[in-house]
């Protein structure tokens, strides 16, 4: 199916977006079902599975799944107004969403944490309950946060993903599903990947597409400066120092001065992507790219490209954005952007293929250049696992992503060195990684269960 830029970079808050936005989604889902039913509802329950169980404390889910029965969405909320609506809801038992009368919802009583076996849709599964006056049960939804703030139905999860006339995609110009088929079209017509993308998103946001990229870019470079001026301690328990505000304070102090080693590049790499990941630690507004848990490497790689790449271009970013959502697209479509279900890998392994393509795409590669290095990048991520200690995206989140953004500008840059001829095609690596993910032991996919997660120092 056809999957735009802007499904690929959500804007949103931290800290995960499947365990934080993606619940708030689908209970704001949940709410516009009811809003079209004859009945009344009186009472709401939710219960959470999986995944969105062993983690969703450290996530932040019960706090998602709240404000999503008031009506609040990832894209519009205001945190500060969020946090007196939770502390409402928590005092009061009731919800008060637009279009509805208040309904009962006591999260003590009726948001339960089911660590029982998983549902069999997805690792990351829901179910939302409405009751009339008496208690019944008249109206109930499953939902899979499937990853990348996207949210699916039962029903929409068992669908066939090219179902109908046209595959479930708008009708645009280059409806590509995977790097060969990319690759191939590129040769037909002569076009680059980022005209071809640019070409498929204008087919469905016209003329506001530019105006819609350079809003998405601006989150992204506002989280990072928000991120580099802020310190103090990351909510949560683990007591976990913010460090992006005192590196880059140290980089900057060593402008000029003949202080730098040559592999400093990577230290500014580094930093712009732990200050997103800081900020996403903390709840902040960032954007999804293509997960909260990898929000820091595309941004940090366009961040880098501005900065220190000799001819870097405002407008460049654009095409960095549409080449990273090409190659996200085809990522999601054959395989998995979710940590819940195939690791890390699906989430900074993506991460890094698609900053590696979009930076190849704006230094002048061929397409063929540019797939290499989404493979170069994804390759060198195969099998790496989501153990996060205490179900936080602190650690090791923060740092992969910093590493992620450092392999994605080294494997660019090898491919660039190249002509586009390789041995392993993207689109193996991709399947590669689906079938890893597939025989990954369930207690390294996002439920703090084995690793890092359960090898903590003793305090």
């Amino acid at each position: 199916m056809f999957l735009s830029v802007f499904d690929m970079f959500k804007i949103g808050i931290g800290p995960s977006s499947s365990h934080t936005m993606g619940p708030m989604v689908a209970a704001a889902r949940f709410l516009e079902r009811l809003r079209g039913s004859p009945f009344a509802a009186r009472g709401l329950r939710a219960s959470l599975h999986g995944s969105l169980a062993f983690t969703g404390v450290g996530h932040g889910t019960d706090r998602a799944v709240i404000l999503g029965l008031c009506g609040l969405l990832p894209e519009t909320l205001d945190p500060d107004r969020a946090e007196e609506m939770e502390a409402e809801v928590r005092r009061t038992g009731t919800v008060q969403p637009e279009g509805l009368p208040a309904l009962r919802f006591d999260p003590d009583r009726d948001l339960v944490f089911d660590y029982g076996p998983p549902l069999p849709g997805h690792p990351n599964g829901m179910i939302l309950k409405a009751f009339d006056r008496a208690g019944n049960t008249w109206h109930q939804q499953t939902y899979y946060s499937v990853g990348g703030g996207f949210v699916m139905t039962e029903a929409e999860l068992r669908a066939p993903a090219d179902a109908g006339p046209s595959g479930g995609r708008p009708a645009v110009p280059y409806p590509f599903r995977n790097a060969e088929e990319m690759l191939r079209m590129g040769q037909a017509s002569g076009k680059s990947i980022a005209q071809m993308k640019r070409a498929n998103e204008e087919t469905v946001h016209g003329s506001q597409l530019d105006a819609r990229l350079d809003r998405v870019w601006e989150v992204m470079d506002g989280c990072i400066r928000r991120g580099l001026n802020r310190e103090g301690i990351l909510p949560g328990g683990l007591k976990v120092k913010r460090r992006a505000k005192a590196i880059h304070e140290q980089l900057q102090a060593e402008r000029g001065r003949n202080l730098s080693q040559p592999h400093q590049a990577n230290d500014w790499m580094s930093v712009y992507a732990m200050a997103v990941n800081e900020e996403n630690a903390a709840g902040g507004r960032v954007v999804t790219s293509p997960t909260n848990g990898a929000a820091g490497v595309v941004p940090a790689v366009a961040r880098y490209y501005l900065d220190h790449c000799v001819g870097a271009r405002r407008e460049g970013v654009r095409d960095l954005l549409l080449v990273a959502a090409a190659i996200g697209g085809i990522i999601k479509h054959n395989a998995s952007i979710s940590g819940a279900e195939v690791g890390c890998q699906g989430e900074v392994g993506s991460a890094s293929a698609m900053a590696a393509a979009g930076l190849c795409a704006v230094l002048g590669g061929t397409n063929e250049q540019i797939e290499n290095a989404a493979e170069i990048a994804l390759e060198h991520h195969l099998g790496m696992t989501c153990d996060p200690a205490a179900g936080l995206v602190q650690v090791p989140c923060i740092e992969r992503n910093a590493l992620g953004a450092i392999k994605a500008v080294s494997a660019a840059s090898l491919a660039l060195r190249g002509d586009g001829t390789h041995f392993m095609p993207l689109d193996n690596c991709v399947r590669v990684m689906r079938e890893t993910g597939r025989d990954m032991d369930v207690k390294y996919k996002e439920t703090s269960q084995g690793g890092i997660a359960v090898n903590l120092p003793e305090c």
